[in-house]
């Protein structure tokens, strides 16, 4: 199963581009990761897949520790989706039609985080989300 983080636009923060470049490595070696990037908001429908299982990452979302959201990712994992997409909206947020269809939508805290910065959170915490499932110690519990 592959997993995806789709954004709006390029990544522009240099410190982001960096963070990104250290964690991608460290998440490819448990499976197949991407970031699928799109010109606006308008073409993330477009992006989706037919069996993909997609999460909002969306203010109003869920919130999880980080134990919480690995074993909320090992059940997402466990429906057998072709994609596990985690999508980040643009400025103004999901299209009507790209939120209907979302299966589910999770916040990353209850603070408004730039939308470069949420692509660093969202790899660090899938990271960390991967070495809890793998009982590794990055995450000291």
């Amino acid at each position: 199963m592959e997993i995806v983080l789709l954004v709006v636009g390029d990544t522009q923060e240099a410190y982001v581009k960096e963070g990104l470049a250290h964690f991608l490595p460290r998440i490819q070696r448990y499976g197949k990761f991407s970031i699928h990037a799109v010109a606006n908001r308008d073409k993330q429908l477009d992006a989706l897949k037919s069996g993909d299982l997609l999460v909002l990452l969306d203010e109003r979302g869920k919130t999880y520790t980080s134990n919480g959201f690995a074993a909320q990712c090992q059940k997402w994992m466990n429906q057998g989706p072709k994609r596990l997409v985690f999508a980040v909206g643009d400025a103004y947020g999901f299209s009507d039609d790209f939120r209907a269809q979302a299966q589910s939508s999770m916040a990353l805290g209850l603070m408004t985080f730039p939308h470069d910065l949420v692509r660093l959170l969202f790899a660090e915490q899938l990271y960390r989300a991967w070495t809890i499932l793998n009982n590794e110690p990055y995450h000291h519990r």
